[in-house]
């Protein structure tokens, strides 16, 4: 099916009104739990993933993507209006963001934000349908020993590019890999770490680690931290309108931070997380006064939202395609998917064309209704925001509890959250990032099966992984990755012993 073919199949999906009720449901809680701090959109697909049993694929999918890109949007206004980001991604609009709320900017802050998101999704959402069709041609040529290596490149950017300390996320990858090893081994129907517990026989459930390291985790450490604020500054259509001048300044910086955030949203493991700070370094780099960062400059708000929402849109790229998910919401969605009996890769653009279409097109509908949303309901997020966190926690919990009890109606699974939950506490405390631990958890069990896979057609041979060009090639980059972060460990860890040295010198 050619490109525009297939656009023109997606929109008639799209616009089916069921389809546009689920979009615009999805894409409104996607703003909402963007803008309330400690929530984000991965605790929120986490939480709806039982809902979503009931419902047919296309829907669904569309209610969760929305929920994704959305939690996107809405991310940034908690960031500019009281200095906390609603998530990691959405850190770097405080930089300048709420510099500018003190300044009585807000609105225009707001409003350009909403513009940035905009652009940087069409020119994402542009580049994934551009490059779509040829990586499921590229796709075709995969075999069990390119998929094994390309979900084992993805395990170590996962833990080599993440913004936290490598070995830590490493360490969580590697828990990620045993907690999904849990369940009856598929070739040989031998139960493994179920400690003759029934209801391990099937696994861990994806919802319930989901809900508990992301939902129960934040939600806990948060609820002393976020209090009741007051926010003096009314916020009017006409505070929203930027300068002309001020306009003209950030349209370089949008299309600048759209190509950042396509080029990281598509790499397995780096997330939107990487992708905002690229942007901003890479806008005061080309600035002509870098000092103007960090004291309410416009440019550092409109370049980071715009490389955020574009990587929001090319993370479905190797998702969809190959059916490798880039950071910890695209694992949750390839769980959608597999849990409604759709299996992401080559095949799902043929196989499966009202989904991957009707997906795509919703894009289009979202991000206009996004558009149409935001600006005016700028007055209702700045309401929410004035409700005290330690108010809103409880019926979270609840409503996780419920959750997760109604996928097997087992009171196990609720169990499982609590423990989970707990765990997820500690690595809060200790800054163990839980990302990659769930795109260990979701990866896992296919890099197993197709580490086997390849090792039963290669009679054992090793060597099967690198005398095929491609599997060759990804295990290149893997190992370039690994070397280039050893390298970079020992760098930092011979300038922290040179400035103790220093210190010590100083003293005597």
């Amino acid at each position: 099916m050619e490109t525009m073919d297939g656009l023109l199949f997606g929109m008639q999906t799209a616009l089916q009104p069921s389809v546009l009720i689920y979009c615009f449901a999805g894409v409104f809680l996607g703003t909402l739990v963007g803008v309330l701090p400690g929530i984000g959109g991965l605790a929120t697909i986490s939480l709806l993933l039982p809902v979503t049993y009931h419902m047919a694929p296309t829907e669904a999918i569309v209610m969760l993507a929305g929920v994704y890109y959305g939690s996107n949007y809405g991310g940034s206004t908690a960031s500019i209006l009281l200095n906390l980001p609603g998530s990691a991604s959405s850190a770097v609009a405080c930089l300048d963001g709420y510099p500018m709320a003190q300044q009585g900017r807000a609105g225009i802050a707001l409003f350009m934000t909403t513009i940035a998101s905009f652009i940087g999704s069409m020119i994402g959402l542009a580049l994934l349908i551009a490059f779509a069709p040829s990586i499921t041609e590229i796709g075709f040529k995969f075999g069990p020993a390119e998929y094994f290596s390309i979900m084992l490149m993805g395990l170590v950017a996962a833990s080599t590019l993440s913004m936290g300390a490598p070995a830590k996320s490493l360490a969580m990858v590697v828990m990620g890999l045993l907690i999904g090893s849990v369940g009856t081994d598929v070739n040989s129907g031998v139960a493994r770490f179920s400690f003759d517990i029934p209801e391990l026989t099937d696994s861990i459930s994806l919802v319930a680690l989901a809900m508990a390291i992301f939902g129960v985790s934040e939600v806990v450490s948060k609820v002393n931290k976020v209090s009741k604020t007051t926010l003096k500054e009314k916020i009017t259509f006409r505070s929203m309108l930027p300068s002309r001048a001020e306009f003209k300044t950030t349209i370089m910086p949008m299309l600048r931070g759209s190509a950042v955030g396509s080029f990281f949203g598509a790499l397995p493991g780096t997330g939107g997380s990487i992708s905002s700070f690229m942007a901003y370094a890479v806008e005061k780099k080309v600035s002509k006064d870098p000092s103007r960062f960090g004291t309410g400059a416009i440019e550092g708000v409109t370049a980071p939202e715009s490389a955020n929402n574009a990587g929001a849109q090319t993370a479905f790229v190797p998702t969809l395609t190959l059916g490798i998910p880039g950071d910890a919401t695209m694992a949750l969605m390839l769980g959608a998917l597999m849990i409604h009996g759709i299996q992401p890769g080559p095949m799902m653009m043929s196989e499966q064309p009202e989904v991957f279409w009707g997906l795509i097109a919703s894009f289009f509908t979202g991000n206009i209704l996004l558009l149409v949303l935001n600006i005016p309901l700028v007055g209702l997020w700045v309401s929410i925001l004035r409700i005290p966190y330690r108010a809103l926690f409880p019926t979270i919990l609840v409503l996780m509890s419920l959750g997760v009890y109604s996928v097997n109606n087992n009171v196990f699974d609720v169990y499982m959250v609590a423990g989970l939950g707990v765990l997820g506490y500690f690595m809060n405390i200790f800054k163990f990032p839980a990302a990659p631990m769930l795109l260990g958890f979701v990866l896992g069990p296919m890099v197993e099966e197709n580490l086997r896979r390849a090792l039963l057609l290669s009679r054992g041979d090793m060597m099967t992984f690198i005398e095929r060009p491609i599997s060759a090639s990804v295990m290149a980059v893997t190992a370039m990755l690994m070397i280039w972060t050893i390298w970079n460990a020992i760098r930092t860890e011979s300038k922290v012993r040179a400035e103790r040295k220093l210190l010590l010198k100083e003293s005597t």
